[in-house]
């Protein structure tokens, strides 16, 4: 029996017989506290101390009534021993076979405890016993016991539960080179955990350069213990995950085992051979390369090979030079590298290119095979001399003396006979000629043989020449001739024959020695037509005859032109002439001629001839031949006999001929790189007289494709005919294109130019690689693969790659992982921080620089690891005997925070109690209390991932209540050797912590001299006394400070530092770039110009910069060969120079014409150089400037220029043509022209040009490359010519009788201004007379003039021009003199007069003031009276004083605006000015005197008429008629009254009439022309406007000249 917890248990052992009852003599078992149990066990629960005693159980038989049980209960399907898997499922079942009466009651123990399935729910225990464990773990192994109770017995049974996991890692691996076997290692570990599962095999893994681990061994027996990196257990379960790594282990270098990749070689020329290669992968490198080697050797010859060593790892390609032409070469490359040279690649094997042959054909044989033929064999040269694949043979004949002049004709090869036969046709007969043999390849032609001399055969001869007529009597003639200009042989006499004009029986025929040159012939019958033939003879026989006609007696003479020239069927190139013969000299015509002006049609343009027709002496039409298209034309016609040639007939009509398609292509055609994606094309426009149609429809179409794929051809029309460039735009970069260009017209198109190649600038790329990937491998690394750029989007030669990544939670600048080389396609980076989702991108790299990134980002993050330290730990509340801390989490959590551990103790050496405490992830706070007071405790707080703890973070602390801030640190210290470029290193001295450790300090910086503190840290260790300050700026000052924070708060800064100045630095030194595209030359270099870095860029003095260049040579397979220009060992040829102002650079003058250079330009200072601008491409080659340039004044509009080319070797290329600059003398910004010209042409001449100006010219000449520089300006001045008119015509001060006339300079003198011709007319006849009056001005000046002696109301015409060598246009206008309308009312009182008026027309500017202007009644001459009168003012009143007593006025009033004198009012009545009457002026006396005054008057007027009619016959006696003196000029000298009348004292107060005479003297800067009056039509007076002052006669000009007989009327003779 036993007693546990309160329940007494009497077992029963062993247990009864099924059938047998069991009882307890007691017979408690009634009782409620005890139960008996199945197996017959008693149970007494719970248990009292009275239970205490003797219990004794027997056997009974059952009473009557008493049940039996059927079956004892026992475990008939016990547990079973298991293993199973860690994290699966395991169920132990616990089968009982018991009486259905009976209830069982099942207990799970596990080694001896009883196992609660409520407290886990894992655990789960089924009714039927069966017990359930999930998610298994190490924690549930043991022996399990399944204990089943009932009133019909008791059972129990065991089995053990085994849980199986994965193995753990080997323990302490370690590696170690072998020492007996080359790359080798051995590897030893500890067998660690098994995972309660035999261990089946080890996996040995490796990583070579932080590569992704691969598998090396999948299958080591587990009792091995070496070789291997990285070792993982493996058992039935499964492989360990978490193998450990040895530590890493250097292999030694060995060679290369694989060879150089994609070994590939192409010819370049007939002696060399480009290869290139890639390097070995590089698992196969085994140490960094340090070159490589390339064997090569004639293929299939047993000879030497020959070696190129390349000490420069990245160079993966070379010229092979100096090899023999057209030959087969085999080439292998290795990589070597400081174990050695590896294995060589598999052999390529190419042949140089082609080059021309070095023997020429044998056995030449050259003999005449007729007049004009010649037939050659010859013999193949040996193949061995042919270097290339034979194209052919060339026949060549020249005469001697003329080697430039060669006949040529072209055999193809016969390979199937030995010896080769030709013929030379064409040749002249009967000459001698040296004829030579070669033969020629692809490349070019190679030597000739030696040249034989041989004749060809005889012919006959050709015409005579000059056949002529002398001594032409009735019966003989004289006969004279020349030799024949082809005489084909050697002459051996002539023959000459003669007959009747058509009669050939009359022919008699002599035959005369070849030296005679002349013959009479008699026996002719007078006046008689006969035909003469002569003929030269060879042995071959009679040449052409030479016939003319001539009649007996009748001398030839001079033939005289066509006539009636007629056009029909014009065409583009032909026209049909139609004409009538001229007069033929009474001999036979021998030749027509047609003669026409091509173009410019005109009575002083050139006569060009065209066309000629011999031997058609009734001809009376002929078609002329290859004109010009849609050009003009005008013909004429000569006709020729033995005498000469006839004077020309009168021009045909003008005509054009039809329009046609371009029959040439542009010329010189040039392509040259102008960027990226545009190439600029280039060419010489057609000449006019090529256009063949309408010029305004000509222009050019260009078409271009790539050279490498015929599709896609795109093209452009160019609709100006004069343009001769065009920039192709929008093209792939670094691509190969085909380009070619045509004329066009109205009627179609012109045949295709050459085609020319170019190919687009390198670019970077636009695109980035394409799948790229990331695969975190450790906590701070991550390999990233990628592929290739695609073709289209490399945009030149891939030099490496660029890995971009960036913490993607940040704003930090993205870093730039750099992959050298275009055959890597991954990367390990490494030092990037823990448990960090990084952003990465990959793009590809050219010469030019970086490509686009890939797309889209590729986001990774690298692996979990242990914490950083917790940050801003503070003690905010301190007590004496408590503190309370607060934190950040760690600045590098590193993973997931799974919680927090602080540890406190006390800070003594003898503490080692400490209190640990581990929180939640999400606390920032912990209050320990139980401290002892004025102590001081070490707090130490580190956080949790599921890596494990972190690094720990301590913080002292006081328990005390005395805190305060902490004391400045000391005045900071920069030691001068702690001072770099980008940073320095400050030191201080901590001051007082105020009993509150300092928690950290904060450091601030200043840029003198201006500049506001800044911080650069807040975070600085609190245990530091220096801190090195980075990210500085070079060669710059500053000052520092720092101060101190603890619990409490800040500590005052410390005093400033000393001043520091860091070090110039030279290899972060931004880069310059070039402002434009550089244009370099051999000899006349041209500086070119750049920006230079900002000046807080320079890092330094500035102290110069660097020119690198290099000559770029682009090669068709897929990349360009970079060649430097002084060796082939260096890439880049320096030039050094000094900044100036400008940042101008001269560049060097030893460059190579015709090249294409990469520039880069870079600055340093003392420290180093900074890097290289982008690179920029420039083409060597310009013109330079023609030499002589002269200019000759050829009319008062042209200028004739001409100029001499530039020397020969100074043109650096073909000149395409001339640019001709011209403008006008310090007026070049406004008045620059242009003119284009081509060759050959070296003069032009300017039209439609300025008379008499200074013009400035310069001349430049252009090629290929571009406009050479211009020649000096060369000054030129056309002559005078005929000016322009006058500027202006302006009237002023204009009245009834005269106007004041001024006017303006011409615009345009065209010369020194003589002076000017002033000519006025009235419009219409006054009284029957149209006078023209002519007045020259001598000299430039004066510009006005003061015209006189106008009629009123009449309309002028006026007209004035200047004069140079002869008069220019002239400037017209008309002006209108008139009456005024109405008149002044006039009242009078007493010695006083007022005249009223009313204003009339203003004109064109209001009335300033008004003028009275008065006359006696018996003159006809007005003098200004009253002047200075207001403009408001109607009425003016006048003193009788100021007139003359008793005689009778009238007035008249003009008004006056700021343009003059306007026309006056008609006269007012007359008055008399007589004062008030006196007293006998009564009526009674006045009769008086009135009948006395009527006696008197009678008798004067009787006495007037007695005397007036003596006077009348006086005056007819003395006057005189001078009908003759008409003379030319007359000088008139400022004399005489500007009045048109005149009293005569001796006649009193009469008016006398108008006088011819005395108006022409009067007035003497006028000479007018007159009509006779007539008669009974009186002239109306004219008005004189004076001043009211006494009256002075006006002088005219002196010099004036009036041209008087040229001007007067006919019937008319001049008068004086």
């Amino acid at each position: 029996p036993h007693n546990h917890k309160g329940t007494l248990f009497l077992s029963l052992s062993p247990p009864p017989l099924p059938q047998v009852n069991v009882c307890w003599p007691v017979g408690s078992v009634q009782l409620p506290r005890f139960t008996l149990l199945e197996s017959g066990s008693l149970l007494v629960s719970p248990s009292h101390l009275s239970d205490a005693g003797t219990y004794t159980c027997w056997p009974a038989t059952p009473e009557p009534g008493v049940s039996m049980f059927s079956a004892r209960t026992r475990i008939t399907k016990p547990p079973v021993d298991q293993s199973v898997i860690k994290g699966t499922k395991a169920v132990m079942s616990c089968g009982v076979t018991h009486d259905p009466s009976v209830s069982v009651r099942y207990v799970w123990e596990k080694s001896g405890s009883v196992v609660d399935v409520s407290t886990s729910p894992r655990l789960r225990l089924d009714p039927d016993g069966t017990l359930h464990l999930s998610q298994t773990w190490s924690g549930d192994i043991g022996t399990y016991t399944c204990r089943v109770t009932s009133v019909g017995g008791n059972d129990s049974r065991s089995a053990h539960l085994r849980v199986r996991q994965l193995p753990h890692a080997p323990e302490i691996p370690s590696a170690a080179l072998s020492q007996v076997e080359k790359r080798a290692i051995n590897l030893t570990w500890a067998q660690a955990f098994d995972g309660n599962s035999p261990l089946i095999r080890y996996i040995l893994e490796v990583s070579e350069n932080n590569a992704p681990w691969t598998v090396l061994l999948a299958n080591i027996e587990p009792e091995w213990t070496g070789v291997t990196f990285r070792l993982c257990a493996v058992n039935d379960v499964g492989r360990d995950s978490s193998a450990r790594r040895t530590d890493r282990l250097s292999l030694p270098e060995e060679p290369p085992s694989a060879p150089p990749q994609t070994v590939i070689a192409s010819g370049r020329t007939n002696q060399s051979i480009m290869i290139q290669w890639q390097p070995p992968p590089e698992s196969h490198q085994n140490g960094p390369l340090q070159g490589y080697i390339i064997r090569y050797c004639l293929s299939g010859l047993p000879v030497d090979c020959q070696m190129k060593n390349i000490t420069r790892p990245d160079q993966n390609n070379l010229l092979l030079e100096d090899l023999i032409i057209w030959t087969n070469y085999e080439m292998e490359v290795a990589a070597y590298n400081r174990a050695g040279r590896g294995t060589y690649s598999h052999k390529v094997t190419e042949w140089t290119l082609q080059g021309v042959p070095t023997v020429p054909p044998g056995n030449v044989q050259a003999e005449p095979f007729n007049s004009s033929t010649v037939r050659l064999t010859w013999s193949a040269p040996s193949p061995q001399f042919i270097n290339g694949i034979n194209q052919g043979y060339k026949l060549l004949a020249w005469e001697a003396g003329q080697e430039e002049d060669v006949t040529m004709v072209t055999v193809r090869p016969n390979f199937q006979d030995s010896v080769h036969v030709g013929y030379v046709t064409g040749l002249k007969k009967f000459t001698e000629y040296y004829i030579s043999v070669l033969c020629f390849t692809t490349p070019g032609d190679g030597p000739r043989s030696p040249p034989h001399r041989l004749r060809t055969h005889e012919d006959k001869p050709g015409a005579v020449g000059h056949l002529s007529f002398t001594e032409i009597l009735d019966t003989s003639l004289k006969v004279s001739w020349k030799d024949p200009n082809e005489k084909n042989g050697v002459l051996t006499g002539y023959r000459i024959s003669w007959e009747e004009f058509n009669r050939t029986n009359t022919r008699v025929t002599h035959y005369l020695p070849n030296l005679t040159q002349e013959y009479r012939v008699t026996g002719l019958t007078a006046l008689t037509t006969y035909t003469i033939q002569v003929a030269g003879m060879t042995s071959k026989g009679q040449g052409q005859l030479s016939s003319s006609t001539i009649s007996s007696g009748v001398p030839p003479e001079m033939p005289g032109p066509p006539t009636n020239i007629a056009i029909s069927n014009i065409g583009p190139r032909s026209v049909a002439l139609q004409f009538k013969p001229g007069y033929d000299g009474k001999t036979s015509i021998s030749r027509w001629q047609v003669e026409a002006q091509i173009g410019i049609i005109g009575e002083n343009e050139e006569w060009v001839m065209v066309h000629q027709l011999p031997n058609e002496p009734d001809a009376r039409s002929l078609e002329v031949l290859d004109l010009n298209p849609y050009t003009s034309y005008r013909f004429r016609m000569r006709q020729v006999n033995i005498v000469g040639t006839s004077p020309p007939s009168q021009p045909s009509r003008k005509i054009q001929t039809l329009q046609a398609p371009p029959d040439i292509s542009p010329y010189n055609v040039t392509l040259r790189t102008a960027s990226e994606t545009s190439l600029w094309l280039r060419w010489v426009p057609l000449p006019e007289w090529e256009y063949n149609g309408d010029q305004e429809l000509v222009g050019y179409r260009v078409q271009y494709s790539r050279e490498t794929s015929k599709e896609g051809v795109l093209s452009h029309v160019i609709s100006d005919r004069l343009e001769r460039e065009f920039t192709i735009e929008d093209l792939e970069e670094w691509t190969e294109y085909e380009v070619r260009v045509q004329a066009i017209n109205g009627l179609g198109s012109g045949p295709w130019s050459q085609p020319v190649q170019g190919r687009t600038r390198e670019s970077v790329p636009s695109c980035g690689p394409t799948n790229v990937s990331a695969f975190a491998t450790t906590s701070s690394s991550i390999l990233v693969r990628w592929g290739e750029v695609p073709q289209t989007d490399r945009n030149g030669l891939i030099l490496g790659y660029k890995v971009v990544y960036k913490d993607r939670g940040s704003d930090s600048v993205p870093q730039y992982w750099e992959v050298e080389g275009n055959t890597s396609h991954s990367v390990q980076l490494s030092g990037l921080g823990k448990y960090v989702l990084y952003e990465i991108q990959v793009l590809a790299f050219t010469r030019i620089g970086d490509g686009r990134s890939s797309r889209p980002s590729i986001l990774e993050r690298t692996l979990d690891d242990v914490p950083g330290p917790p940050v801003g730990i503070l003690f905010p509340e301190v007590r004496t005997g408590s503190v309370r801390l607060i934190w950040q989490p760690p600045a590098q959590p590193n993973g997931i925070i799974l919680a927090y551990q602080i540890t406190h103790r006390r800070n003594t050496s003898n503490s080692n109690a400490a209190t640990v405490d581990v929180l939640s992830p999400s606390a920032r706070q912990y209050t320990a209390s139980g401290l002892k007071p004025e102590s001081v405790y070490v707090f130490r707080l580190t956080a949790q991932t599921r890596k494990g703890w972190g690094e720990a973070a301590e913080a002292l602390v006081v328990t005390t209540e005395k805190r305060a801030r902490p004391q400045p640190a000391s005045r900071p210290t920069v030691p001068q050797e702690d001072v770099q470029a980008r940073s320095v290193m400050l030191s201080w001295e901590p001051g007082s912590d105020g009993l509150s450790p300092v928690r950290y300090y904060t450091v601030q910086y200043r840029e003198l001299p201006d500049s506001n503190w800044t911080v650069h840290s807040a975070s600085v260790n609190h245990e530091a006394s220096s801190y090195i300050v980075d990210s500085l700026k070079p060669f710059t000052s500053y000052q520092f400070r720092v101060k101190a924070t603890n619990d409490i708060g800040d500590s005052e800064y410390s005093q400033e530092s000393e001043a520091v100045t860091t070090l110039q630095d030279g290899k972060d030194i931004m880069e310059m770039r070039l402002t434009d595209s550089v244009a370099l030359q051999t000899r006349f270099p041209k500086p070119f110009s750049n920006l230079p870095p900002a000046e807080k860029q320079i890092n330094g003095v500035l102290l110069g910069f660097r020119v690198r260049y290099r000559e770029l040579q682009y090669d068709r397979l897929r990349s360009f060969t970079i060649r430097t220009i002084n060796s082939p060992a260096s890439n880049w040829a320096e030039l050094t120079g000094e900044p100036n102002n400008s940042f101008c650079v001269s560049p060097p003058t030893d460059l190579s014409k015709h090249k294409r250079y990469e520039i880069r330009l870079s600055v340093y200072n003392a420290v180093g150089e900074g890097p290289t601008s982008t690179p920029q491409e420039v083409f060597v080659g310009e013109a330079a400037p023609p030499q002589s340039v002269t200019i000759q004044s050829s009319t008062a509009t042209q200028l004739d220029v001409t100029w001499s080319p530039p020397p020969l070797d100074s043109q650096n290329g073909d000149i395409q043509g001339y640019k001709i600059y011209f403008w006008e003398f310090q007026l070049q910004n406004e008045t620059e022209r242009l003119r284009t010209m081509f060759l050959p042409e070296l003069g032009v001449k300017i039209k439609n040009l300025t008379g008499y100006t200074t013009y400035m010219i310069s001349v430049a000449a252009f090629n290929a490359a571009g406009d050479g520089p211009r020649s000096p300006p060369t000054r030129g001045r056309t002559q005078q010519a005929a000016p322009s008119r006058p500027s202006f015509l302006h009237f002023s001060e204009l009245t009834t009788t005269s106007v004041n006339m001024s006017w303006g300079e011409p615009g345009q003198a065209n010369g020194i201004i003589e002076g000017y011709r002033l000519v006025y007319e009235p419009c219409t006849p006054v009284d029957g007379v149209s006078k023209i009056v002519t007045v020259d001005v001598k000299g430039s000046t004066p510009l006005w003039m003061k015209i006189k002696d106008l009629a009123d109301g009449v309309t002028y015409n006026f007209r004035i021009r200047a004069k140079t060598l002869t008069y220019g246009p002239e400037v017209e206008a008309n002006i209108t003199t008139g009456p005024g309308e109405g008149e002044p009312f006039i009242s009078r009182y007493g010695t006083a007069l007022t005249l009223h008026w009313t204003s009339g027309d203003p004109g064109r500017a209001p009335i300033t003031r008004y003028v009275i202007e008065a006359r006696p009644s018996d003159e006809g001459l007005w003098d200004i009276l009253i002047k200075d009168i207001p403009k408001e003012v109607t009425s003016y009143t006048l003193n009788l004083d100021m007139l003359r007593e008793g005689v009778t006025y009238d007035f008249r009033v003009i008004g006056v605006n700021d343009y003059g004198y306007g026309s006056p009012s008609a006269p007012s009545p007359s008055i008399s000015a007589q004062k008030v009457s006196p007293f006998y002026e009564e009526w009674w006396f006045l009769v008086v005197i009135a009948l006395v005054g009527l006696i008197f008057i009678l008798l004067l007027v009787f006495i007037l008429i007695i005397r007036g009619q003596s006077k009348k016959y006086t005056k007819k006696a003395d006057s005189v008629f001078i009908p003759q003196l008409k003379p030319l000029f007359l000088l008139v000298r400022p004399q005489g009254s500007d009045s048109e009348y005149e009293v005569d004292q001796n006649r009193g107060g009469q008016q006398k009439t108008h006088s011819f005479v005395n108006h022409y003297i009067s007035d003497p800067t006028y000479y007018n022309s007159w009509r006779r009056q007539q008669k009974g039509v009186s002239r109306p007076p004219a008005y004189g406007y004076t001043q009211p002052e006494p009256l002075h006669p006006q002088p005219l000009q002196p010099g004036l000249f009036l041209h008087a007989a040229a001007l007067l009327p006919r019937g008319f003779s001049s008068f004086v």
